[in-house]
């Protein structure tokens, strides 16, 4: 099964499963207290949302070509409630996305590379063959 058709929430949850196993990506100390972002009130309720995002994250590699830093802090930005002030648009957390992409490259999924006027991370052959395995698993359930 191709991992276009696999519903995305199940792809990215299952390969977050494969993740947990990598023994580079771990969560650092100071992920059970912070947020995704500035848009946020509290810390995610998932305990294992670093993988989650982990994942997410890879997808969003495959699928955006060399990506850097300021592209997935959008990505993952959202809506601020400013309270009597209209919402206003904030980006994502920039240390979480930079851990994550700099633990992707230490397990050989990601790597940095120049495609022509574009530099950023793309995903490399492991990288895709995870992504292709988990999402064939799917397939089979």
């Amino acid at each position: 099964m191709d991992m276009h058709n696999v519903p995305i929430n199940d792809l990215v949850e299952s390969t977050a499963v494969k993740l947990k196993e990598v023994e580079q990506i771990t969560p650092p100390e100071w992920s059970k207290f912070c947020k995704t972002g500035m848009h946020k009130e509290r810390p995610p309720v998932n305990p294992d949302w670093w993988y989650v995002r982990a994942a997410s994250i890879l997808r969003k590699i495959q699928l955006l070509g060399p990506v850097g830093v300021g592209k997935l802090r959008r990505k993952y930005g959202g809506r601020k409630n400013r309270g009597v002030a209209a919402d206003k648009s904030f980006q994502g957390s920039g240390n979480i996305v930079r851990k994550i992409l700099q633990q992707l490259e230490a397990a050989g999924l990601a790597k940095q590379a120049i495609k022509g006027t574009h530099k950023g991370r793309v995903i490399t052959p492991k990288g895709l063959s995870l992504l292709a395995q988990t999402a064939k698993e799917y397939g089979k359930k």
